[in-house]
């Protein structure tokens, strides 16, 4: 439990629902021993003096999608999406399959959130019970925020990183009981890794777990042509590669899809239509070589959508690297986004594709006080403050990462 306190500085405010940011040039955020934030309001003539001099606070980060079990292989550049699983990500991932390896891995992924203001995230485990249970211990240890799960892989891989439905379902129903709800800050999410490392059987199985938890749902949709391809083929009887997760009880409202770069208009659609989220990962999509995500496009629905490191095959664990990425990427399909609505996707919009709305992504009353002080050019105001958290690669660090009210190290 934190103790109650205030924090003094220059604010930017997310909206709830709009892709805006508001600023206070100097203001309070004052919260209560629950880490809840109870006011937000200009500091005036305070006695407060500033927390964090020259930095701006901001709601935490929240990374959309990221591979905890590719720590170690970021940055790995092996060849297009389903090659690079091969040669980089399957034998790291073999080695989860050792809950010391896997519980080292998690105090550097953990550390590598923090370092760069995240204080929530979307993640995947690797497809061994022990190293999910490390990754929620670590996030446990450290107060961080979380959506994790044991990736389901019954197919498609070698041996030593797939998992037989009926075993991998009971470890998944095990992890639910140990953590899901853990702190209030941890959370259970059904994690298939794509359609091609599933059975039927499996991905019917996984539908049915999160209907009966009613847990969120994290994968991978039309990231890549070779993928879409091989999907296809696996699933002929299904309109398309959206429909596969459709017809096995994986889409709706709990679902986050990762990348969506190739989906049709109508699939598009859909995704509104069901309220599906986005995890969009511009920086891993130019890496693999995969194409661009038309980020615009999809935010004109209402689609929730947030922003990815997609870490190994994203470069960094930087969410502002992404900004950046997801700017080119915006360009590049000719809808320019502003660095003001990628500030907002990598932190509200976050918060609404992971199902937490409610509780993070805004310096506000009854929200928690998870924020994230960066420091920033003191001339910078406006538009010109969210080009520099958005595109200064060697921009000032971040100086203090907080859940609720209490800085994480």
């Amino acid at each position: 439990m934190s103790a109650a306190g205030v924090l003094r500085g220059r604010l930017l405010c997310p909206r709830p629902a709009e892709a805006r940011v508001d600023e206070i040039a100097d203001g309070l955020v004052r919260f209560d021993a629950a880490g809840q934030i109870t006011a937000v309001e200009p500091a005036g003539d305070s006695e407060v003096p500033e927390t964090f001099p020259g930095a701006v606070l901001l709601p935490g980060f929240v990374d959309a999608h990221v591979h905890f079990p590719q720590t170690r292989v970021l940055g790995s550049a092996s060849g297009p999406l389903l090659p690079w699983l091969a040669r980089s990500v399957f034998p790291e991932e073999a080695k989860f399959a050792a809950r010391a390896y896997a519980a080292a891995v998690a105090v550097e992924f953990c550390d590598a959130l923090i370092r760069q203001g995240t204080t929530c995230a979307a993640i995947y485990s690797s497809s061994h019970p022990v190293a999910a249970d490390a990754l929620f211990a670590a996030l446990a240890e450290r107060g961080l925020r979380g959506l994790a799960g044991l990736t389901l892989m019954d197919r498609g891989a070698p041996a030593d990183v797939l998992l037989a439905a009926d075993e991998a379902i009971a470890a998944c129903e095990r992890l639910i009981e140990r953590w899901h709800g853990h702190d209030g800050r941890l959370q259970f999410c059904v994690t298939p890794r794509f359609a091609l490392s599933c059975t039927p059987g499996l991905l019917r199985a996984a539908g049915q777990l999160a209907e009966r938890h009613g847990l969120a749902v994290q994968t991978h949709l039309a990231e890549n042509s070779a993928e879409i391809t091989a999907t296809a083929a696996a699933f002929p009887d299904a309109r398309d590669y959206l429909a596969v997760y459709e017809d096995h009880g994986l889409g709706g409202s709990r679902a986050l899809f990762a990348h969506c770069i190739h989906l049709s208009e109508g699939a598009w659609d859909r995704v509104a239509a069901q309220d599906a989220a986005v995890a969009h990962c511009p920086d891993s999509n130019f890496f693999l070589g995969s194409g661009c995500m038309p980020l615009m496009a999809a935010s004109g629905r209402g689609i929730r959508i947030g922003l990815g490191t997609d870490v190994g095959a994203g470069r960094s664990f930087s969410l502002r690297q992404i900004m950046a990425a997801g700017y080119d990427a915006s360009l590049i399909v000719g809808a320019p986004a502003s660095a003001e609505a990628l500030l907002w996707h990598a932190t509200r919009g976050g918060a609404r594709a992971l199902g937490l709305g409610g509780a993070i992504g805004c310096l506000a009353p009854g929200f928690a006080a998870d924020v994230v002080a960066i420091d920033v050019p003191a001339e910078a105001s406006g538009s010109a403050l969210f080009d520099a958290l958005a595109f200064r690669r060697d921009a000032g660090p971040v100086r203090a990462t907080m859940v609720r009210g209490r800085a994480l190290r």
